[in-house]
């Protein structure tokens, strides 16, 4: 039963991993919608690569703010614990810019890609109106959400820092940790929009995502590492969404108004 049930899951987790490139397969069919899409995607993205590249100046000076009592070290051990404390930092930090970068992406670029989501929604048929929240009850909806997300991620920022201090595999387990939940979370986010378009209460949500572990760990994990790339990270952006549209439709069906 094991056996057999091993490669639905990793069948489940590279179809995941597809509906990010069906996302890019749209830039053919809506190339016009798809390049607005890249721009707040370029506007953020500048940002957040300055930010990275002013962390990567003060490395080091980092490193030996959060490391005092190695001061009076031998050099090669005190080098040797920076070096580690450095990585694992920087790691934490690449955790906390990706998931930043697609919540504030989303959020500076809501107008575009609604449009972007209500069009692939169009286009595979089955859901013509989204459900119209009121403004405050709109804010209120997506202010919790950005704060939980933010919250989550700061938490497994110190965690995956944490996890990084490890001695030697540390260095594997660090990176391998901020893939896995940077992953997971920006599938959520990525996914928000149309479950909230849906009126799915957060408990069905959860739900769903849980039932389909692989697909959306598949699919998150792979628009990660796209998004660490900052120039791929523009045109991934648009990408994301369409994706994102098709695996929802993908794990409940098709939705209609209902």
């Amino acid at each position: 039963m094991q056996n057999a049930s091993r490669p639905n899951v990793i069948g489940r987790f590279f179809s995941g991993v597809g509906f990010l490139w069906k996302g890019f397969a749209y830039w053919g069919r809506r190339p016009s919608l798809m390049a607005l899409g890249a721009v707040p995607a370029l506007v953020v993205g500048a940002v957040i690569v300055a930010a990275l590249v002013t962390l990567g100046f003060f490395l080091d000076d980092l490193a030996a703010l959060v490391t005092p009592f190695a001061d009076s070290w031998a050099e090669m051990y005190r080098d040797a614990l920076r070096l580690a404390v450095g990585a694992a930092i920087l790691v934490a930090a690449v955790l906390l810019v990706v998931v930043t970068f697609t919540a504030a992406t989303l959020a500076v670029g809501d107008p575009i890609y609604e449009r972007i989501w209500l069009r692939v929604e169009r286009d595979l048929g089955g859901f013509d109106a989204p459900v119209e929240l009121p403004f405050w009850a709109g804010v209120r909806r997506a202010t919790a959400s950005g704060l939980r997300l933010v919250g989550f991620t700061v938490i497994a920022g110190v965690v995956v820092f944490a996890i990084g201090l490890i001695p030697v595999v540390g260095a594997v387990l660090g990176p391998a940790c901020g893939w896995m939940v940077g992953g997971w979370a920006v599938a959520r986010e990525l996914l928000s929009r149309p479950v909230d378009a849906r009126a799915l209460d957060r408990r069905a949500e959860a739900v769903m995502r849980a039932a389909n572990r692989p697909v959306v760990l598949g699919f998150g994990l792979m628009v990660y590492v796209v998004f660490l790339i900052p120039f791929a990270a523009i045109v991934a952006m648009p990408a994301a969404v369409v994706g994102s549209t098709m695996l929802f439709r993908k794990l409940v069906g098709r939705i209609g108004n209902s």
